[in-house]
């Protein structure tokens, strides 16, 4: 299927490295802090969930505010990390070395839910959260398998290979130690910045999303890098879903929060 229409298509030799465009926005320890730890708790969910949950809610609002549908949700790829999966059984890996990393797509559906309500923290809140959780819990193997299926198993790689391409990416890299600030300090945002990249090589997504908590000595902070193809999106459009995510996810650490002032 097409692309919704506020995503323009990938056009290979137009949309390369060079022409890539960056925006990053940060949540605040006070936000990032019960958003990583009450809403997980208290709604019974990963953190992987709560993060997608509100970038489904955000996508849904975004996309129908420019006048395209989101009904059954929109595709996106995810970046998975194999060392965080138990799927090596009892090999050891202290000699190997990488992320054993996996692209998989998932459909985002937070569902028919009320997107005022959710976005005020109410009970449309934990649907959305609901249903996003049991799709993603439903994956097998949290999706690692995707890539062999996809390029490698004769049966399979024609069928998938004729389905939907996913235009959005997203990955969450996990938390890190950030020290403060010395001359010689760690910078977390190399890690989700494009470094070095040819720039004529071509673009795989319409737009990524890299996510990284970075735990610094005043609490952490969620930082989300945003990257797109210049002709295919506009800043002032990728700012605008940029801040809807982060609302979205204040609305579930309001939802968490109403839940527990409710027991």
């Amino acid at each position: 299927g097409a692309p919704p229409p506020p995503i323009r298509p990938l056009v290979p030799e137009r949309d390369t490295a060079g022409t890539v465009r960056e925006l990053e926005l940060r949540l605040d320890p006070e936000r990032t802090g019960p958003l990583l730890s009450t809403v997980p708790a208290v709604l019974g969910a990963s953190v992987n969930d709560v993060l997608l949950t509100g970038l489904g809610l955000a996508l849904t609002d975004w996309l129908r505010r420019r006048g395209a549908s989101a009904s059954g949700g929109v595709l996106v790829d995810l970046e998975g990390h194999g060392r965080e999966e138990e799927l090596t059984g009892d090999a050891d890996l202290s000699r190997t070395v990488g992320w054993f990393t996996s692209v998989f797509p998932v459909r985002l559906d937070p569902g028919p839910v009320d997107l005022a309500d959710a976005f005020a923290g109410g009970p449309a809140a934990d649907e959305a959260l609901r249903r996003v959780r049991e799709h993603l819990d439903s994956l097998p193997a949290n999706g690692v398998g995707y890539g062999m299926l996809r390029h490698l198993n004769p049966r399979t790689a024609p069928v998938l290979a004729a389905l939907e391409t996913p235009r959005i990416e997203f990955n969450y890299l996990g938390r890190f130690d950030v020290p403060e600030a010395t001359d010689w300090s760690y910078a977390p945002e190399e890690d989700v910045a494009d470094i070095g990249s040819e720039p004529a090589m071509r673009e795989g997504h319409a737009l990524g999303i890299n996510v990284v908590t970075e735990d610094r000595p005043d609490g952490p902070v969620l930082a989300a890098h945003w990257s797109w193809p210049a002709a295919v999106l506009e800043e002032k459009d990728v700012r605008d879903l940029a801040q809807t995510w982060f609302r979205a996810l204040e609305a579930l650490v309001a939802r968490a929060t109403a839940r527990i002032e409710e027991r």
